[in-house]
């Protein structure tokens, strides 16, 4: 903490301390309350007066308390060590606090979030004279066997030629590995950064969004898929499965990185994240998760305000990775527990509240986080992505109010669930009727290559024969299926051998908790398959009922726990000739 003191305490309201006799100050400046210095941000100054955000408990702060300022924003520390870490809000090690002040953390605990003790083996990449500029890399560290994090130069260099550069050997972080001759004078590089956690990090420009982020699960890859670098909205109302679902897409999704971010939820589901996440083993590199995780709590027991922090500590990070050309996703749980801080500082601030008391700047608020997804190219040449999927908890389940609706302007995939699914057990409770998505086009080719050619009119059959369904099941409540021809009867069937084989999934299986793109495709071919072989029998006055009793039909309403799916293909086919030569 630096001794600067810019002013004293005036009042304190929670969270929110007014300042007074302010010099030398600027907005969003990071301070430090009292002696104990607690962690604070200057969100407001007004004729010497400063409004300051506290990130911590003000109890035991008083008036003529001094305030210091550090002369710099809110910032993260980036650089090796960040893999597998877990943080709060503001970017303090948990493990680190734990052990200096036990089970409950101290306020005013400080904690480095990175080791600048521990070394790491470095390799050059760059040569004395080369140009470089600001994100060029200049060499590489091993963060993990599965990351290799490269050494870059900062995004606000003014970039030069390379007049020095370290060989190769174990350094710590502040070690000096390159020197850069600028128009003023020499830069060095080391291997960490800061950078203010509100600022998005440079790029050169977005790139477009045609290639998915596969998770695995069914119903999002194949109904309403994600791309990389794309937004999605997961609301729903308590006892969905919000969480489920994220912790399923982090745990399986093809992303290099995960950012988990845990903000305002309930301690037992961080400490289910961190019991569970170090046991997955990451299907791609038969290694643990949490070799490609950053974990963000910020638990509802937390202080409030540093939830408001907390998803932009973990987009600054996301950002970071993405500028080395990986592919980050981000999990925001959930985003409606922020909007609820942002509605507390604002009334503690005496502010004119909007919807619900929303303050007004929440759909700018909302707008400036997701804003910051995108597939880039970077500064350096390279390009990488951050996706963000944020959950949104709607009071009541009900998807009118602010949080959800603001979202929705700013997310092009939504992913809405639905209560009486999660009733029934039908997970991922994600509603057919309800959820889109935008992307649906932009990765129709990625798709297409990978199925000859068959997704782009398999997927638009299921959507159609879901949309006839919901029609017949009214006519159902009002004349009951007998009433129907079997025609008619075999649509509500098939789509009910589309729920019950394909979408539902079980985390509790090896087989079926993560679906390969190859495997999605060939289940999708078979439903539309025994669609299109079933209604040419009906024509040829096969009845439903005879349908119903193959062996095969029965097969595929378990498909989910059948390796050879090909071969399953093939007795459809048989069958269904068969039964259709018999009727001839």
């Amino acid at each position: 903490m630096q001794n600067r003191i810019i002013g004293q305490v005036k009042r304190v309201n929670g969270p929110v301390v007014i300042a007074s006799g302010i010099t030398d100050a600027r907005m969003m400046e990071l301070v430090y309350i009292g002696d104990i210095g607690l962690v604070g941000e200057i969100i407001k100054l007004e004729e010497g007066n400063a409004t300051v955000q506290v990130y911590e408990d003000t109890t035991g702060i008083a008036p003529m308390d001094n305030v210091y300022g550090s002369r710099g924003p809110l910032s993260v520390e980036l650089g090796p060590g960040l893999i597998g870490s877990i943080y709060d809000g503001i970017q303090r090690p948990l493990e680190d606090l734990r052990a200096m002040s036990g089970d409950f953390i101290a306020r005013g605990q400080k904690a480095l979030p990175i080791s600048h003790q521990k070394l790491w083996s470095f390799k050059p990449t760059a040569t004395l004279g080369q140009e470089a500029g600001p994100g060029s890399v200049i060499g590489n560290v091993a963060e993990n066997d599965n990351v290799i994090h490269y050494v870059m130069v900062p995004p606000k260099s003014k970039g030069g030629h390379i007049t020095f550069i370290e060989t190769a050997g174990d350094y710590n972080v502040d070690h000096v590995l390159g020197r850069i001759t600028t128009e003023n004078g020499e830069e060095e590089i080391t291997m960490c950064q800061k950078w203010p956690i509100r600022t998005p990090r440079p790029s050169k420009r977005r790139l477009a969004l045609n290639v998915p982020l596969v998770t695995g699960q069914r119903v999002i890859d194949t109904l309403f898929p994600l791309a990389k670098g794309g937004t999605v909205a997961i609301p729903g109302g308590f006892g969905t499965g919000k969480t489920m679902t994220q912790h399923a897409i982090a745990s399986w999704c093809d992303a290099d990185i995960i950012v988990y971010i845990g903000c305002g939820e309930r301690g037992n589901e961080m400490t289910e994240v961190l019991r569970e996440f170090p046991k997955i083993i990451d299907p791609r590199n038969g290694h643990s998760l949490m070799e490609r995780t950053i974990l963000i709590a910020n638990t509802s027991n937390m202080p409030v305000s540093a939830r408001e922090a907390s998803i932009y500590t973990g987009i600054t990070i996301a950002e970071y990775y993405r500028d080395m050309g990986y592919h980050i996703a981000i999990m925001a749980d959930s985003t409606s527990r922020w909007a609820e801080a942002l509605r507390e500082l604002s009334g503690r601030m005496e502010e004119m509240p909007a919807e619900e008391g929303f303050p007004a700047y929440l759909p700018t608020r909302i707008a400036e986080f997701y804003e910051r997804a995108g597939m880039m190219e970077n500064l350096n040449g390279t390009s990488g992505s951050v996706s963000v999927i944020g959950a949104v908890s709607p009071p009541g389940g009900d998807f009118s109010e602010p949080v959800t609706q603001h979202t929705k302007r700013f997310v092009r995939c939504f992913w809405g669930l639905d209560k009486s699914l999660a009733s029934a057990r039908h997970y991922p409770a994600i509603s057919w009727l309800d959820s889109y998505s935008e992307y649906v086009n932009d990765v129709r080719s990625w798709w297409d290559k990978k199925s000859n050619g068959s997704w782009s009119k398999d997927t638009q059959t299921i959507m159609e024969l879901l949309q006839k369904e919901v029609k017949l099941q009214q006519v159902v409540k009002l004349v009951g299926a007998d009433a129907l021809p079997d025609s008619q009867n075999f649509i509500l069937e098939v789509c009910r051998m589309f729920k019950i084989a394909f979408l539902q999934q079980n985390a509790f299986d090896d087989m079926d908790k993560y679906c390969k793109v190859g495997r999605q495709v060939k289940m999708l071919r078979i439903i539309i398959r025994y669609h299109e072989l079933g209604t040419e029998a009906i024509k040829g006055n096969v009845t439903l009922v005879k349908i119903r009793r193959l062996k095969v039909v029965q097969d595929i309403a378990r498909m989910r726990g059948i390796e050879d799916l090909d071969k399953l293909e093939l007795r459809l086919e048989h069958s269904m000739k068969q039964l259709g030569e018999l009727y001839e």
